[in-house]
């Protein structure tokens, strides 16, 4: 309300100055971050069941167990009696038993024959290759299968006295005691691999362990293999030989170890 003062000037009244006065300002608040609600829908309990650790080991098992199967079925110890495809040669042959080999590995074939087959169907130094080449696939492959599906679940039940040791061992001297595993053939390969990926020890000392400590063994076996057609020559007594002594002494420091441990 405007009132006229004497000298006729229209003034606020006293009411209206005090609205004016009272009228609240603008004040910006700054958003405040609300954090998302936790997914608790179906499919997010589908998917934390599906990456739990024992739904991955259950996949792992189920993958090695159709792998065997094909293995079963598709017979790959035949290489020994009908050879390899005659439409593949040279590199290329040698390429694809590689990645045959590896797979193989994988899936539970025993490495000495595929060796045997390597130097039978390539001869002594192609067959070392391919086969050497066959053996870090195939390691790497299981490595990384029991790395990524099999250690989470089954780390916790490293609980007996030999499996805490074998993991200490394999974790804090990783290196060396898979070059002793590989130069000894007293482990199986598959169980070496798996047992590795279930450990702490890493990628690099496993791949370099596998290639320098699996030399011996598989070019005795290549040789063997690619002179099995003449079983008395002096080549093929001297890689049976390297066969053999190797095997001798991975059983007597095996036994020897074994009652180290018992007396723990």
């Amino acid at each position: 309300m405007l009132a006229a003062n004497r000298s006729g000037t229209a003034t606020a009244s006293p009411r209206a100055a005090a609205t004016e006065l009272t009228v609240p300002t603008a004040v910006s608040v700054p958003p405040v971050s609300v954090p998302p609600a936790r997914r608790t829908g179906f499919a997010a309990r589908c998917t934390r069941a599906a990456l739990s650790p024992y739904a991955r080991l259950s996949l792992l098992l189920v993958l090695l167990g159709v792998a065997a199967g094909c293995v079963l079925a598709f017979e790959p110890q035949r290489l020994l009696t009908h050879g390899w495809p005659p439409q593949l040669g040279g590199v290329a042959a040698a390429l694809v038993f590689a990645a045959a080999y590896g797979l193989c590995t994988v899936a539970f074939v025993p490495r000495p024959l595929l060796n045997l087959a390597a130097g039978a169907l390539f001869g002594s130094q192609w067959g070392l290759g391919t086969a050497l080449a066959g053996t870090v696939l195939g390691a790497g492959v299981a490595f990384g299968l029991g790395r990524l599906l099999g250690q989470d679940a089954l780390r916790p039940l490293l609980r007996g006295r030999w499996l805490k040791a074998a993991d200490g061992q394999l974790s804090r001297h990783g290196f060396r005691s898979m070059l002793a595993a590989r130069l000894f053939p007293g482990v199986p390969f598959w169980a070496a691999n798996y047992c590795a990926a279930v450990s702490k020890m890493g990628w690099l000392p496993f791949l370099l362990a596998t290639a320098l400590g699996s030399i011996p063994n598989t070019a005795a076996y290549a040789v063997a293999g690619a002179r099995a057609s003449a079983p008395t020559s002096p080549a093929f007594l001297i890689a049976m030989a390297a066969i053999a002594v190797p095997a001798l002494v991975g059983s007597v420091v095996a036994w020897r170890k074994r009652h180290h441990l018992r007396a723990r």
